[in-house]
């Protein structure tokens, strides 16, 4: 997994940037470009773990955020830290886990379960 430094660097506002009748053509692909929007679009469907505040780490799939910096994790597993005699118990299924932006101390992404991008051109 790649810890990127504080993920706060990468979330860019998704809520307003989508097309819109009327909106000039170029304004969306600017917005479409940004690097922050390419990292996200990246990252759609990759396995993250993230560290929160009260000690749990969650591990699933990374599925959207928002301008308050909240993620949704898929198929998310909450695993819990050790007891004081190190024992660690069972993950816990979550499924669909909605994760406040308030409460992440940290992301990795496992760039190996990235899905594979699609080639610009269809021929070689």
């Amino acid at each position: 997994m790649k810890t990127g430094g504080d993920f706060r660097d990468n979330l860019v506002d998704l809520t307003g940037g989508g097309a819109r009748p009327g909106d000039n053509t170029e304004k969306q692909s600017q917005r479409k470009s940004t690097p922050g929007r390419m990292n996200l679009e990246k990252w759609l469907h990759s396995s993250m773990k993230i560290e929160m505040t009260d000690g749990r780490t969650l591990v699933g799939s990374f599925v959207c955020t928002d301008r308050d910096n909240n993620i949704i994790l898929g198929s998310c597993t909450e695993h819990l830290r050790p007891d004081e005699d190190g024992r660690e118990e069972e993950p816990r299924v979550l499924g669909l886990a909605m994760i406040p932006g308030r409460h992440i101390i940290s992301i990795c992404i496992d760039e190996a379960s990235q899905p594979p991008q699609p080639s610009t051109s269809m021929y070689t």
